[in-house]
């Protein structure tokens, strides 16, 4: 074990613990012209360092935010953006500690969920998380694929300049609203390093519809070059990073638009919802093939009372659930879940899981039912998956939108 100590990071760490963050993940560190455009998206609050000295070791990183839940409301989130572990100190319970202090100031904030993106998916688990929404990577193939004509037309799609996008896609991201469980709000420290930078840099190009009301969507996207010496020509692909609409017409258009593009041999999309359509907008829905199907969003309850509480349930009858949390005991009891909402009950327990699998049930995306074939959650009545079922699952898939 390594001797180190946890506590909150200070002002004048900032950079320091950036700097570990982005070795742990292998990218270079920060320059000072870079940290001088992005610095201002990392402060300290709501980070907990590990240090040998006055050298950090390990961080762990969050901001709070809004997250939609199933039945249109939003709850309190806390979004967990960074944690990495210097390569030589791994393995010595530097992130347990760390991790284990996050979530205690998460319960003590008042936190109802936290949420992030795994980048090692066997990690996570451990300390409560579920995989609760996921993703589909798109490759459409051009010039062959078009959108039949029974889709929705309308509208005009101009590209942004640069000062333009950095001005005008904050507004319109919260105008088109979370309108999808999984979406999160991007509070002002996201768009400087997820968006801002790259626009600025002519590394992604944006353009937007507009419709009867005005704006209405956006797409993100790089232009990835395919030519080689055996094929001169190859066109581009088109990458997209980021695409909202308020409504299907202007996703559409959105699509069209990139279906358009001349001198293109495709477009890739990673983490579109599983159950956008694409595929069948097409003349020939072979066009579009999925690639993959990824976990997106992890998922975790933190107080299991008011996470249950605040989101909407399906019309079966109630189900008792035993949830166990070894992280935060204070979660440990029986929640009785139905039409009219839940809350602890000393009742027998319908179907037992741990905070984990809750977390993978909360959004809608995985059925009790398929959670306890799994293994996943232990029934003790029968009848008991199918209400669950019912009560949790939700028409439209949870999916988040948001790299973080």
């Amino acid at each position: 074990m390594t001797a180190f100590d946890l506590r909150p990071i200070t002002e004048e760490e900032r950079r320091s613990t950036f700097d570990v963050l982005r070795r742990a993940l292998h990218t270079q560190r920060v320059t000072d012209e870079r940290w001088a455009r992005v610095g201002e998206s990392w402060p300290a609050a709501h980070k907990f360092g590990a240090f040998e000295g006055s050298s950090p070791i390990g961080i762990v990183s969050s901001y709070d935010t809004e997250l939609a839940v199933p039945g249109g409301r939003t709850l309190p989130v806390a979004a967990v953006e960074g944690v990495g572990v210097r390569p030589d100190r791994t393995r010595r319970g530097v992130l347990t500690a760390m991790m284990a202090a996050q979530l205690a100031d998460f319960a003590a904030r008042g936190m109802p969920l936290a949420v992030l993106h795994a980048s090692e998916p066997t990690i996570y688990g451990r300390f409560g998380y579920g995989s609760a929404a996921l993703g589909k990577t798109l490759r459409v193939a051009r010039p062959a694929a078009r959108l039949h004509e029974r889709v929705a037309a309308g509208g005009e799609v101009r590209l942004l300049s640069p000062e333009e996008a950095v001005k005008e896609i904050p507004g319109l991201y919260r105008r088109i609203g979370l309108h999808r469980p999984g979406m999160i709000g991007r509070p002002e420290q996201w768009w400087p390093i997820s968006h801002d930078r790259p626009v600025v840099d002519g590394e992604h190009l944006v353009a937007v519809h507009s419709g009867p009301d005005g704006d209405d969507g956006f797409v993100v996207y790089a232009t990835v070059s395919r030519r080689r010496f055996e094929a001169p020509d190859d066109g581009a692909v088109l990458d997209v990073h980021d695409l909202h609409a308020a409504n299907p017409r202007a996703r559409a258009a959105l699509w069209r638009y990139l279906l358009s593009v001349d001198l293109v041999s495709g477009v890739h999309a990673r983490f579109r919802p599983v159950d956008e359509p694409l595929a069948l907008m097409l003349t020939d829905h072979r066009h579009a093939a999925t690639l993959a199907v990824e976990d997106d969003l992890w998922l975790r309850p933190v107080d299991v009372a008011a996470a249950l509480a605040g989101r909407t349930y399906g019309t079966a009858g109630p189900v008792v659930l035993a949830v166990t949390d070894r992280q935060l005991p204070a979660n440990t009891g029986h929640y009785e879940v139905g039409p009219d909402g839940a809350r602890r009950t000393d009742a027998a327990a319908d179907l037992a899981l741990d905070v984990d699998t809750l977390g993978m049930l909360y959004l809608g995306h995985w059925s009790a039912t398929t959670l306890a074939e799994a293994g996943r959650v232990d029934v003790r009545d029968p009848a008991a998956p199918g209400r669950a079922d019912e009560l949790f699952t939700t028409r439209t898939a949870p999916w988040c939108g948001t790299h973080f």
